[in-house]
């Protein structure tokens, strides 16, 4: 197992590396030049390409990368052209608020799939399978902002049950946290609750039908017991890959969630940076959603390898 975590760690390390490379390389070729998007349009030239020398915006592109590494390396992501401050703060802060919006969503939303997926597959082509079916289908076939705006409607401004702005007042209360951040993660829920559900009951349909699960039923095994303890493993195998895969979109991708719901989060500040050409920013939030998604992916090849010893094993896992 060290040695699995061992080349899966070393893995993140290459990926993040490659990343970095392809993120600042990309960011900083998009059209507009630095100083004139900060001094702004009527700003003299000369003034434009003194600010673009202290900048270093005019030294080449490789020169540049090895300058941003070393200061990321120390703690310095730059500085901010729109918000003139440091971007690691702000970056840190906003990932910290797209986190706990991410982490909630996951946590009402794993454990719901799961278990609809469990059922649906032990009653296949039962009433519960097919309406669940239908129903997930064409509630995750819906964009996000038209399910973001019916809940918005429906509970926050004809029932008033719940409020309609995610991010909570200043000094609130854990219960009045969690009351703003409802919404949002049934806006989540709702988006992802029937490809978790799908990939979770088409992956108990065949473990089910397995040779394994059939030898467990012929030794005269409690039901419970083999579902526990033979088809769960196995079923879920999968769903964590999947469920790995979708934490760095859950962080960084959250752009019309954010934006209905009035939530600063990483996703929305990505957008803005992009729309400013504000570079450091840009490139900063980037690298750190791209650091997210390698440790989400990690994490669900850690529990990957522990329910299925084979892979890291290094066997076939099939």
């Amino acid at each position: 197992m060290l040695r699995f975590l061992g080349r899966r760690i070393l893995l993140v390390l290459v990926t993040l590396a490659v990343a970095s490379i392809l993120i600042f390389a990309i960011t900083n070729v998009l059209p507009g030049d630095v100083g004139r998007i900060i001094l702004g349009p009527f700003a003299p030239q000369d003034a434009v390409e003194r600010l673009n020398a202290e900048l270093g915006a005019d030294r080449p592109l490789a020169v540049r990368y090895a300058g941003w590494l070393s200061g990321v390396a120390r703690g310095d992501w730059g500085r901010s052209y729109a918000f003139d401050t440091a971007v690691l703060p702000l970056v840190a802060e906003r990932l910290g608020r797209s986190l706990l919006l991410a982490g909630s969503g996951l946590a009402v939303l794993v454990p719901l799939a799961v278990a609809a997926g469990v059922a649906a597959a032990r009653r296949e082509g039962g009433l519960f399978d097919r309406v669940l079916s239908v129903v997930g289908l064409a509630v995750g076939a819906l964009p996000e902002f038209v399910t973001g705006v019916f809940l918005i409607l429906v509970f926050g401004i004809w029932l008033g049950w719940l409020p309609i702005q995610a991010l909570p007042p200043e000094g609130a209360g854990s219960l009045t946290v969690a009351a703003h951040l409802v919404l949002p993660v049934g806006c989540l829920v709702l988006l992802l609750f029937a490809y978790l559900f799908r990939m979770t009951r088409a992956s108990m349909i065949e473990a089910l039908a397995s040779d394994y699960t059939r030898t467990a039923v012929l030794k005269g095994l409690p039901q419970r017991t083999v579902i526990r303890r033979h088809v769960l493993r196995n079923a879920l195998l999968p769903t964590i890959t999947v469920i790995g895969a979708q934490i760095g979109w859950l962080v960084g991708g959250l752009v019309v969630v954010e934006t209905l719901f009035k939530y600063p989060g990483i996703g929305s500040l990505i957008h803005f940076a992009a729309t400013n050409k504000d570079i450091p920013l840009l490139v900063g939030c980037s690298l750190a959603i791209t650091f997210v998604f390698a440790l989400g992916n990690l994490a669900a090849d850690l529990l990957y390898a522990a329910l299925n010893p084979r892979v890291r094993h290094g066997r076939n896992a099939h």
